[in-house]
């Protein structure tokens, strides 16, 4: 008796004739690759490009209230997370890279403040710390002065009191008329009524710890954030935008 022939029998007595059976169907669906199959093992994740992903830097602004706001009636409105944002990984080497950038907007005499207030590092949120623009839909745009490597964009309206604003859209561009590579990587526009698309976004109460969309490392050197008023009345408010980036190569 061979020894590749004594192995057979020996796997034979030690696996029970169904579970055998079993592993013998599997085996050929997965051959043929037939529903029943055994899965695949999954496949290793890629290595994330630009090297080891680390937390962002972000520096929170005091919260203005405290607890979960109440009342406040708006369609399609996110629930709170119940807890503290999970950090955002990017790679080594991203920071603010929107920090005293020029800001211009489509009212350049804010009723409240002064535009360049939208990346002046003040996040308090409280009087004099933000800028209030005229009603219906606004924007502002910050200029990165060069082309970058963009992973996320970080934004608060307003957080004194919660708020929900509407229509915020943020876009990114080559240039500074927004005609060149346009993309939009936020759009909670659920009836296209800023005219920019319908968005998926859903809306989202204003509190201290900002909203932070992904821009996914697209490139650009303009970053666009538009608004239609909110549920308290028709103006727009920013306190403070930051981007982080790293310059493209």
């Amino acid at each position: 008796m061979t020894r590749m022939k004594r192995a057979s029998e020996l796997l034979q007595i030690a696996v029970p004739r169904p579970v055998r059976l079993a592993g013998l169907v599997a085996g050929a669906l997965l051959a043929v690759g037939l529903p029943g199959a055994l899965p695949a093992p999954a496949p290793a994740p890629p290595p994330a490009e630009g090297g080891k992903l680390v937390p962002i830097p972000i520096q929170l602004p005091k919260p203005m209230f405290e607890g979960t706001p109440q009342n406040v009636k708006v369609p399609n409105l996110q629930k709170p997370l119940g807890r503290p944002r999970d950090p955002f990984l990017a790679p080594a080497g991203v920071t603010n890279v929107g920090k005293g950038k020029p800001v211009t907007s489509s009212d350049m005499e804010p009723i409240i403040g002064e535009i360049d207030q939208v990346t002046d590092g003040d996040k308090k949120g409280a009087d004099g710390s933000y800028v209030e623009l005229g009603p219906l839909q606004q924007h502002v745009t910050i200029d990165l002065g060069a082309t970058h490597e963009v992973f996320a964009v970080l934004f608060w309206h307003f957080h004194k009191t919660p708020r929900v604003y509407f229509d915020v859209v943020v876009q990114l561009a080559d240039d500074a008329a927004f005609t060149k590579n346009v993309r939009t990587v936020f759009n909670n526009d659920h009836d296209n009524s800023s005219g920019m698309g319908v968005g998926g976004e859903m809306h989202y109460v204003e509190t201290a710890e900002g909203r932070l969309v992904d821009a996914r490392g697209h490139r650009a050197r303009y970053v666009r954030l538009h608004s239609r008023g909110n549920n308290a009345n028709e103006l727009n408010h920013y306190v403070e935008v930051e981007v982080f980036g790293r310059p493209a190569k």
